[in-house]
């Protein structure tokens, strides 16, 4: 019937934006490369992450220390954007030979003791990671005003995927807890993280799913230790790569997930299986 098709989704069309920065690393086995670059205006402030490239031959050419220009392809369907992609990449000025960031984070690793980092909460708590011993904690990384639909998005959607999850298992749900970290403070106060959080959790009740910012002086140190990049030379740039780590019950690490490539399923059934354990 006529009254029951779906009205047509519009086409995705391609926006295109200049970037200009530095490069920190290249990862030819994904095809990325990650960038120190200044505000792209109309899209995002300055930033440190992570970018796919076309082509990935062009990585032979770059090193740490490298300025470049490009251009960054994304694709948009009127709402959200998706697949950014670097191309037409032109050095203009090499980077010194023993050019190296101002320090390299390490990888979380299981049984790592996770530190006691303090933090505010959506309704302006004063929280710490501690508190959760004795429940299986899963930790990811977000900024609000994140415009990549496949990066800190589909976080919070994979973590609203899990709540609905663990909610239905009344076991799991009491000894679990989710928290979503900004690590954007001087923009994500606590009202601009309950708002972000009420339009993912679909709820105004952040028991089970909290979220939280860390003060200034605390944000380095949590970005180390959780890997979230690299910093950049002024560190004024936002660092953003994709963390999210499950903190068993005494509070060691018992599993990290880098990137994007995780699913909510596999991740609600660990956790489920470290809050059945003794």
């Amino acid at each position: 019937m006529a009254g029951c098709k779906k009205p047509p989704q519009p086409p995705s069309t391609t926006k295109t934006f200049d970037v200009r920065g530095k490069v920190i690393e290249t990862n030819p086995a994904r095809s990325e490369v990650t960038l120190d670059h200044e505000a792209i205006p109309g899209f995002m402030e300055a930033m440190i992450m992570p970018y796919k490239v076309k082509d990935s031959a062009v990585l032979k050419e770059l090193h740490p220390g490298d300025r470049i220009t490009a251009k960054l392809f994304v694709e948009y369907d009127g709402e959200v954007y998706k697949n950014a992609k670097l191309d037409q990449i032109v050095v203009i000025a090499q980077g010194k030979p023993d050019y190296k960031p101002t320090m390299q984070f390490h990888a979380p690793a299981k049984g790592d003791v996770v530190p006691d980092f303090k933090l505010t909460n959506q309704n302006g708590k004063a929280i710490h990671l501690n508190e959760f011993q004795g429940r299986v904690l899963l930790i990811t990384f977000v900024y609000t005003r994140c415009p990549l639909d496949d990066y800190c998005p589909k976080m919070s959607r994979n973590f609203a995927e899990i709540e609905k999850t663990l909610a239905t298992d009344k076991d799991a749900a009491s000894g679990t807890h989710l928290l979503s970290i900004s690590f954007d403070p001087a923009f994500d106060s606590p009202k601009v993280l309950k708002s972000y959080g009420e339009i993912y959790a679909g709820k105004t009740d952040f028991r089970h799913w909290e979220f939280a910012v860390p003060l200034q002086s605390d944000l380095r140190p949590m970005e180390e230790f959780f890997d979230l990049g690299v910093t950049s030379d002024d560190n004024k740039s936002l660092t953003h790569s994709l963390s999210t780590v499950v903190v068993d019950k005494s509070g060691r690490v018992a599993e990290w997930f880098p990137g994007n490539d995780w699913t909510a399923a596999q991740v609600a059934a660990r956790m489920k299986e470290l809050a059945r354990a003794a």
